[in-house]
């Protein structure tokens, strides 16, 4: 497999290709660029099915590589290398993207290169580009990305009404697109969208959107009936802390 390494610093790429020559066999080929101009030109004259590529770069940053290549081009992964913080990775979770944490760790690099391998579905990488170029240029998440069965959805989180537990497995329901079933934990989306500040957790099964709720029945224990009829338990410990935040609502 061609590999192409972009990064500006050059003891960057020269240790990033000694962990691919020691950790990754099918990686036959490897060139280096030291800056995305020159990264888009090598993309174009080898046809990489890989390409390594860093965010911060002087003059063009690596988000910017969607402006050089046509659409009907993208024939390669892309894997981001980058020193962002903890809150803008959430960009990368949010738009499907893969990505590594400055200084790459080998099984996390074998991780990432053995699933770009498995993933020839280049239907939608434009798209999941844009969104991401999009979070970081708003600085703020208005979509998030679900890998489903066909492909990915991209969702507005003001059109999630609620999210469920299914072993290791999550349902989302949505206003306009009915329920997926995620090959991902709920675990998982709770991290996602803790800063998005109407998602509740209000039992260790579900997550909702508070402004989906239609009623609140105190029987039984208390539950909440969604918009959608959705029926949500809340767990005894949440029952008071449920109560304040939709008073404040």
């Amino acid at each position: 497999m061609k590999t192409l390494l972009i990064d500006d610093e050059r003891k960057a790429r020269n240790v990033l290709r000694i962990l691919l020559e020691e950790n990754c066999p099918r990686i036959t080929e490897v060139y280096e660029a030291e800056d995305l101009l020159s990264g888009v030109a090598l993309i174009k004259q080898e046809k990489p099915q890989l390409v390594f590529l860093d965010i911060e770069m002087p003059e063009h940053s690596g988000l910017e590589i969607i402006d050089f290549i046509d659409k009907e081009n993208y024939d390669f992964e892309i894997i981001f290398v980058t020193a962002y913080s903890e809150y803008a990775i959430q960009a990368f979770q949010l738009s499907a993207i893969d990505y590594l944490l400055k200084p790459t760790q080998p099984t996390k690099l074998k991780e990432a290169v053995d699933k770009a391998i498995g993933n020839r579905d280049k239907s939608q990488l434009t798209q999941q580009l844009l969104e991401l170029k999009k979070s970081f240029t708003e600085l703020q998440f208005k979509k998030i990305a679900l890998p489903f069965s066909e492909g990915i959805k991209f969702v507005n989180f003001d059109e999630i009404i609620l999210l469920e537990a299914d072993g290791m497995y999550t349902r989302i329901y949505t206003k306009n697109d009915g329920d997926l079933l995620i090959s991902k934990p709920l675990k998982h989306f709770v991290t996602l969208l803790e800063q998005q500040s109407l998602f509740y957790k209000p039992h260790r099964s579900f997550c909702i959107n508070l402004s989906f709720i239609k009623e609140y029945i105190k029987k039984d224990g208390g539950y909440i009936i969604m918009d959608n009829g959705k029926t949500v338990s809340i767990s005894k410990d949440k029952k008071q802390e449920f109560l304040t935040v939709v008073s404040s609502l």
